[in-house]
């Protein structure tokens, strides 16, 4: 079993009091059963996020939607099981989503994991976005400084020369400053 599964099913185990819909969406081969739990009314949070985890680790695209819900949860343990589940089912639309996310302002609070996705897919869309979000977040108090140290990491890992200014940029942050040397480095 997948660890990130495992996890999922340690973690809504408790929320769901292992009822027996629980115990049926965990262990249920059919995706259908799993995409009706995503529209119909009513179903618990938990319900659609075990519905929507295991079909997007297995390539349905009807978890796409829910899994972006999921992915701008207020509740990091959420949104880390969405971006896993995005990573794997490759839909198109999900780097888009992800960069609209990150450069969301009113929701930079939330976007640690729609940063650290477009790292790993690795889209057009990744660098623009990482570049945007890191210019909003470089004041030297800035609250959301973990999101700007991720789009530092990204950025370094993505290799990509037009995040040369911001990088330099963040090279005075108090924060961000050895993170983006290390990324810097890289683009060289």
């Amino acid at each position: 079993m997948d660890e990130e599964l495992r996890s999922l099913i340690d973690r809504l185990g408790a929320e769901a009091g292992a009822s027996a819909s629980y115990v049926q969406l965990v262990a249920t081969p059919d995706h259908d059963i799993l995409a009706r739990v995503l529209t119909e009314p009513q179903q618990p949070l938990w319900a659609r996020e075990v519905a929507a985890f295991r079909l997007g680790c297995a390539g349905d695209r009807r978890a796409f939607e829910t899994l972006v819900l999921l992915l701008n949860h207020r509740d990091p343990e959420r949104c880390v099981s969405a971006a896993h589940a995005l990573a794997r089912l490759g839909d198109p639309r999900t780097a888009r989503a992800a960069a609209a996310l990150a450069t969301n302002t009113m929701r930079t609070a939330y976007a640690l994991q729609p940063v650290r996705l477009l790292t790993e897919l690795r889209a057009p869309e990744s660098v623009p976005a990482l570049i945007t979000t890191l210019r909003g977040l470089l004041a030297p108090n800035e609250p959301h400084w973990r999101v700007a140290l991720a789009c530092v990491e990204g950025l370094g890992r993505l290799r990509d020369v037009r995040a040369t200014e911001v990088l330099d940029a963040a090279l005075d942050h108090p924060r961000l400053g050895a993170a983006a040397a290390a990324s810097l480095s890289r683009l060289a």
